[in-house]
């Protein structure tokens, strides 16, 4: 662990002092000005990171990776990525596409994408390390803003899919969702309308509808992981399912309509609005009417996160619906169809958008009216984790909860009512990061950019300032995903566990106790004031907010940590005991181990005795029950098979004795003869070719007259055989 946090540390530190980062500071600082919104205007990819610059209509890239060692050379390197028609419009967020080949520019009045040039080289740089490399801008549905001044454009994603072309889908203030294709930038490829037509065109003065007046009107919206589409939706009556995204639309009143996008099939219900979706347990407010963001995290069953201006946050569990759910819906829902499903708010989370300052030692912590819309970021190494960002600061919540969720869903449990019990529980891990408006007499300085490095370089996030202050912080690892288990690593369900590890992984283990105790309900985050130097804050409000910080200290740190030496004394005096008394055992077992060793000798050795006693015995039996066969005046059946089998060897011997006298004579008959010698040769006789000839002529033909006479001879046997 250590070798992979020092290389972390050095390039956390040299990142502020990068010249792409001091360059942008002097401009700020020469244009100063009011902050304005929350943007995000960096991204990373890979271990590359891209700043928009709005002046020049450009990203700035630079390498996290050179900025390691002990003299970083990636302090002045950097390359400058420069848009042929850079957009009109102001930009306010950057987004990467699936692919990683295209940037959304996205802003109030327009959407405009950038293409990524091609990497090569030693460093994979884009275009092999040119210091400025010009790229493409595809302007997406220019002619529709320009040609509607008063549309205004509300949220932005990318189509999920990586496998078909990059398609980009807009929500725009005249409450239609349009889905616009790269290749096709000015006709959306699809059209969805969110409300009536005879409803918008019902106009106030301000140029706002009814709808968008009560509230009615969509905020935000997320895709959730490719899912099955059912069947009562899809509209087919075969066996062939039908892979769809599910879309969630979240509305300024707080409801939840769900369609399934699918760009490949089109059939059915296919893209249809269902809902609103019905939340249980059911409130009187809705959970709120100021919604402004919402986010499905990428687990099954899917998790929306919902979070309103005021600073909550919904966690619901988008499950199949009861069959006492009210359908309300009747514009948007057929109640000839199967059941829509329903969102099980698991529990609600109240963020500190501001910090909670008390006028004396005393009294309560003033309530405070901020409110400011919330932007939701996914954690791209964590899926159980997001992130808030907003114009008083950045919150990191992790959901902790997920794992049991999953086993209790598992389960054969089918009372739905004991998810509120689950979540009471455990509840989610919160982290205030940042906190822009540590005043309440001061403005919020909202952050430019924010994004998480996913790297090998270490889990980090980086937060760019209003005035280009660069902010990293390692993201703790209390809420982290497991390891996926090694492919080596095999389950062995012989081999016995010991019952130390049983204890510590059980579920009421000590460990799992004291990480309950000093688990905090608030923190001091990092303060960040307004750039506005010549003002100086009421000493009365310095001493709230040093009141505050100690107070937090004192409860949330000192005391919990108190508390927690408590029970490890108390734990350490109950161990004491029981070692003791674990030792007091261990000696008795080593004197009956003594014994028992004793005894096993003595044992041993009447065993040896005993065994020697019956080999006597046995002997002596066999002795005795020979000599009662020998005895026997009729001879058994072995007996019998016996003396058969003797006679049987001694005709044999006989037989072979009348063959070795026949060998040996044979053989002192030719020693006689070879005494002798050689006989004289007879005359040869000489045979003309005339006569060879005529006599292999005549062993030919007897040869085969006897060939044929032993072929008759063959068939006559094989007749009469059958």
């Amino acid at each position: 662990m250590a070798a992979e946090g020092e290389p972390a540390d050095e390039w956390r530190a040299a990142l502020p002092h990068h010249a792409v980062l001091c360059r942008l500071r002097e401009q700020s600082a020469e244009r100063p000005g009011p902050a304005g919104p929350t943007r995000s205007l960096i991204f990373g990819l890979d271990a590359d990171l891209f700043l928009w610059d709005a002046e020049r209509g450009a990203f700035y890239t630079l390498s996290l990776r050179g900025l390691s060692g002990a003299e970083p050379t990636g302090l002045g390197r950097y390359q400058t990525l420069v848009c042929i028609n850079p957009p009109l419009f102001e930009v306010y967020e950057t987004l990467l596409s699936p692919t990683q080949h295209h940037v959304a520019l996205i802003g109030i009045k327009g959407l405009m994408v950038l293409e990524l040039p091609k990497r090569w080289g030693k460093n994979s740089e884009f275009e092999g390390g040119k210091p400025t490399v010009n790229c493409s801008t595809i302007p997406v549905a220019e002619r529709f803003f320009t040609s509607l001044t008063s549309l205004t454009l509300k949220h932005v994603a990318w189509y999920p899919s990586e496998t078909l072309e990059p398609h980009v889908v807009l929500l725009t203030s005249d409450n239609t969702i349009r889905i616009y294709s790269l290749k096709v930038p000015q006709t959306p490829v699809k059209v969805i309308v969110l409300s009536d037509a005879e409803e918008e065109s019902l106009m106030l003065n301000k140029g706002r509808a009814y709808t968008a007046s009560l509230g009615e009107t969509a905020v935000a919206f997320d895709f959730g992981p490719l899912v099955s589409v059912p069947k009562n939706i899809a509209g087919q009556r075969g066996r062939e399912e039908v892979l769809a995204y599910p879309l969630y639309i979240l509305y300024e009143n707080g409801e939840t309509f769900l369609t399934y996008i699918s760009l490949l099939q089109s059939t059915g219900k296919l893209g249809k609005l269902l809902g609103p979706l019905p939340m249980h347990p059911t409130a009187e407010d809705n959970y709120g009417y100021d919604a402004c963001a919402v986010l499905c995290l990428p687990c099954v069953p899917n998790i929306l996160v919902i979070a309103t201006e005021s600073g909550m946050l919904y966690h619901c569990v988008v499950l199949e619906g009861e069959e006492d759910d009210e359908q309300t819906s009747e514009k948007s829902w057929d109640p000839r169809s199967d059941l829509i499903p329903s969102l099980y708010v698991f529990e609600c989370v109240e963020l500190e958008l501001a910090l909670k300052l008390a006028s004396g030692e005393e009294e309560e912590p003033l309530e405070s009216d901020f409110s400011c819309p919330i932007k939701l970021h996914r954690d791209p190494k964590c899926p159980s984790r997001y992130h808030c960002i907003h114009e008083a600061g950045v919150h990191s919540v992790g959901l902790t909860w997920i794992h049991k969720l999953h086993k209790f869903l598992g389960s054969d449990e089918e009372d739905k009512d004991s998810l509120q019990e689950l979540g009471a529980e455990q509840k989610c891990f919160v982290e205030h990061i940042l906190c822009t408006k540590p005043l309440p007499c001061r403005q919020p300085a909202p952050i430019r950019g924010f994004w998480i490095v996913s790297d090998i370089l270490g889990p980090t996030m980086i937060c760019i300032t209003s005035t280009y202050e660069c902010i990293t912080r390692p993201l703790l690892t209390t809420v982290h995903p497991a390891s996926p288990p090694l492919l080596c690593t095999r389950e062995d369900t012989e081999i016995t566990v010991s019952p130390l590890r049983i204890l510590a992984k059980s579920q009421h283990s000590f460990e799992k106790h004291i990480r309950s105790i000093l688990q905090r309900s608030s923190a001091n985050p990092l303060l960040l004031k307004c750039a506005d130097k010549d003002a100086s804050p009421p000493p009365e409000e310095c001493l709230q907010l040093l009141s505050r910080a100690t107070q937090v200290f004192r409860e949330e740190y000192i005391l919990k940590q108190d508390l927690a030496k408590e029970e490890i004394q108390q734990r350490v005096k109950l161990l004491r005991a029981q070692k003791n008394k674990q030792l007091e055992d261990l000696k008795y077992c080593q004197v009956e181990r003594n014994s028992l060793r004793e005894m096993a000798e003595r044992l041993a050795e009447k065993y040896e005795e005993a065994k020697e006693k019956q080999e006597d015995i046995m002997n002596r039996m066999k002795k005795v029950l020979r000599s009662f066969h020998s005895q026997l005046p009729v001879l058994s059946d072995s007996e019998r098979d016996m003396k058969k089998e003797l006679q049987t060897i001694h005709d044999q011997l006989q037989h072979l004795g009348n063959a070795i006298k026949q060998v040996k004579m044979k053989k002192d008959y030719q020693q006689r003869k070879m005494e002798k010698g050689i006989s004289p040769r007879k005359p040869t006789i000489t045979l003309s070719a005339y006569q060879s000839k005529c006599i292999q002529t005549v062993l030919k033909e007897e040869g085969e007259h006897i060939r044929e006479m032993v072929k008759q001879i063959n068939d006559i046997r094989s007749h009469v055989n059958f």
